[in-house]
């Protein structure tokens, strides 16, 4: 991938985020797109290699339109800044857990997980932590990844890593506040991520690294992807 050509590219975007200037430069995002949507068809080739339930996904199953919708936003910028691909089982809108792949100048990262889940799933899920608290455990509270992502709640979106993008206050509804663990309850989705440098993804090694962190984050993922699938 020519990461450092895409990020110039969405640098200049987030500049210049008009039609006037996305016309003119029009040659450069289609270059740009095509690089990245290429590595990303081999990222999901690597990443079947231990996940066989995304074998069937497409690169445009896993990415996104540049084009922003900005009906219901304040920011009437028309484009995005930024390059993503969720490249998840059951398709990028669903409920069903994937691995996320994010270009944007100074925010590049990998992410794995569930998230935006509604409450009657994140209740299921929360059972379930409580019913098979040791299988949890194992996935989660590993030295591999502790040492990548660190615990529940202590990292915000935008961190250089986290596990669980928001969480609650306090403990949900219906479930005992002096619950030992009840850090894993007051969480409101089941999302790993790390953040990368820009020249991550310039590197042949890059699917590699991919490839051994998602590794990390999957047992995690396949736990809640058993539970929200069901609902699905």
């Amino acid at each position: 991938m020519e990461a450092k050509r895409i990020l110039e590219f969405l640098a200049n975007i987030t500049r210049n985020n008009n039609r006037e200037w996305f016309n003119e430069n029009k040659n450069e995002y289609l270059y740009c797109r095509k690089s990245f949507e290429d590595d990303i068809e081999q990222a999901i080739l690597r990443i079947a290699e231990f996940d066989d339930s995304i074998v069937h996904i497409t690169v445009k199953d896993a990415t996104y339109r540049f084009y922003r919708d900005t009906r219901f936003s304040p920011d009437k910028s028309p484009y995005k800044r930024h390059f993503g691909a969720y490249i998840a089982a059951h398709g990028k809108k669903s409920l069903h857990g994937g691995y996320y792949i994010h270009l944007e100048p100074d925010n590049c990262m990998l992410a794995c997980g569930n998230y935006w889940l509604p409450t009657n799933i994140l209740t299921a899920c929360r059972n379930e932590i409580m019913m098979n608290l040791n299988e949890w455990q194992e996935c989660v509270e590993n030295k591999d990844f502790i040492q990548l992502f660190g615990k529940p709640n202590e990292g915000a979106w935008g961190d250089e890593k986290g596990f669980g993008i928001e969480h609650l206050k306090s403990c949900p509804a219906g479930f005992p506040r002096d619950y030992e663990h009840i850090e894993y309850l007051r969480m409101k989705d089941y999302c790993a991520w790390i953040k990368v440098e820009d020249t991550f993804f310039d590197s042949p090694q890059w699917f590699d690294k991919m490839v051994n962190v998602f590794k990390v984050a999957k047992p995690m993922m396949d736990f809640m992807n058993a539970i929200i699938d069901d609902y699905e």
